[in-house]
């Protein structure tokens, strides 16, 4: 009899414990991930360098399987996640974007991201918990081997980004990244080509830190990024919103691209429609694509615009300027254009038009810029702060 009741309570300690396991990694044991179909590039994007940094770690491989221990979704996806996730946190997911939610439940990873690079960003997340710097390849950060790793049940995460865009701008990269990725990592018989093997490895880095803005490299010495085949692509694949600097409207590099794809000068004022229709075969070739579009002109490269000489000029021309970029954005991208992102750039000479009264609407981002010592030209006014 006591040995029957020693069994039973034995029994009776250990059914609760199996019922609320941990969730674990254990070296060399296989685990199986799962995610519904229609899920968006990058989110395989993002089980792929896990599935690699899974396998560096644990000495295991991760699969696509139906008795999954990690269980992923996006929102709107009618995913598993999504219907086990608590109200509490549901609402907060949906009110951010590219926020995301991990939970163990029951011995099981749960990832819900608000959208597809909320997404992304939490299943990275288990590769930085797993030990993998978000630096593993840029920096040489040595990948350490664990036995073992556990989640308690009942763990819980949810986060989200408190700036929109967050990013880096391939700037002077004639002795530095043209030359290293053209001549020896990405050599091509293109001069000045920065490819989309190169592309590949700055955008897994900025998943990985949870960055989602890229303006490409765009002096003379290289060739403009979406005149690369295959580079609008690898943005895609990693989720990346390209933009382009304050002399780069419409997403077209008029300082190497005019001269292949221009006619006439690069002058709003007196070669109107040829201009519009410089920026507007960009704009139609990335109706798929994420993007920020640099409103306003400068000239070809750094310096002002051409065909208006005073300010007034300049004011008349870059007023009318945003006025066709923004009906050009509507007719090819969406005819609501709060839902495309805009930014305008008062940099330099621009700066003392914007300071005439220049109207910009309110759902265009304004970028406040040094004067290339350090200092400031502008902080925003109490109006602007309120802009919406």
């Amino acid at each position: 009899m006591n040995l029957k009741l020693l069994l039973l309570l034995i029994v009776s300690f250990a059914v609760p414990q199996l019922l609320f396991a941990d969730f674990i990694f254990r070296n060399g044991k296989n685990m199986e991930i799962s995610f519904p179909g229609g899920e968006e590039e990058v989110v395989q994007t993002a089980v792929d360098i896990f599935s690699k940094d899974f396998s560096a770690v644990f000495n295991a491989n991760l699969l696509k399987g139906s008795n999954a221990q990690i269980i992923v979704g996006t929102l709107g996806n009618h995913s598993l996640a999504e219907k086990l996730i608590d109200q509490a946190s549901l609402e907060k997911l949906k009110i951010h974007s590219e926020g995301y939610a991990l939970w163990v439940e029951k011995d099981k990873m749960y990832i819900l991201g608000s959208d597809k690079r909320g997404t992304a960003y939490g299943i990275l997340e288990l590769s930085r918990r797993i030990g993998v710097s978000p630096w593993e390849w840029w920096a040489d950060a040595a990948i350490a081997r664990k036995n073992s790793l556990s989640f308690k049940n009942g763990f819980q995460l949810l986060e989200h980004p408190s700036v929109a865009y967050r990013g880096i701008f391939i700037n002077d990269e004639d002795f530095g990244l043209m030359s290293w990725s053209s001549r020896t990592f990405e050599p091509s018989k293109i001069k000045g080509q920065i490819g989309p093997k190169t592309h590949a490895q700055i955008f897994e880095l900025l998943l990985r830190l949870r960055a989602n803005a890229f303006w490409p490299a765009m002096h003379e010495v290289s060739v403009a990024f979406f005149q690369t085949p295959g580079n609008r692509e690898m943005a895609d694949k990693y989720g990346i919103v390209v933009g382009s600097s304050h002399c780069e409207p419409m997403m077209r590099s008029a300082n190497t691209e005019w001269k292949i794809d221009g006619k006439g000068n690069y002058d709003y004022v007196n070669n109107r429609e040829n201009v519009l229709r410089f920026w507007e075969t960009r704009v139609k070739e990335l109706t798929n694509s994420d993007n920020i579009y640099t409103l306003g002109i400068r000239g070809v490269h750094d310096g002002k615009m051409q065909g208006a000489n005073t300010l007034k000029e300049q004011f008349d021309a870059i007023t009318s300027i945003i006025k066709d970029q923004r009906i050009m954005i509507s007719e090819n991208l969406n005819p609501d254009l709060t839902k495309v992102p805009q930014v305008f750039i008062p940099y330099k000479e621009v700066l003392d038009v914007y300071k005439m009264g220049l109207k910009v609407p309110d759902d265009v981002t304004l970028m406040w810029t040094d004067d290339n010592y350090g200092y400031i030209r502008h902080f925003p006014t109490e109006a602007e702060r309120n802009r919406k």
